[in-house]
């Protein structure tokens, strides 16, 4: 009785790596999804909120009491430098 392992006119041992090629390949593809699909869970959006200030920082504040119509746009710009100048741009209150 001939079986896998036979190497005389059968496949041999080798045919029990191509399995596990498959599985392998099969493993990495749904790793590299997986991955792709937890780093993207922000959508585009994501690395727009790093750039944008805290909604209680002072540019923030300020920024809604312009919009607001409280303060007028040449005060408004002139808190603005100030606050970059002691904030930074971002506003998370580090120097820039």
């Amino acid at each position: 009785m001939q079986t896998l392992a036979d190497w005389d006119g059968g496949p041999g041992p080798w045919i029990l790596f191509l399995p596990l090629i498959w599985a392998a390949a099969v493993i990495g593809v749904v790793t590299l999804l997986r991955r792709t699909a937890r780093r993207g869970r922000g959508g585009p959006w994501r690395a727009l909120e790093s750039d944008r200030p805290a909604a209680d920082s002072p540019l923030a504040v300020l920024g809604r009491r312009f919009a607001a119509g409280e303060i007028e746009e040449d005060e408004y710009w002139r808190r603005l430098s100030v606050l970059e100048e002691q904030f930074g741009r971002a506003g998370k209150g580090g120097a820039a």
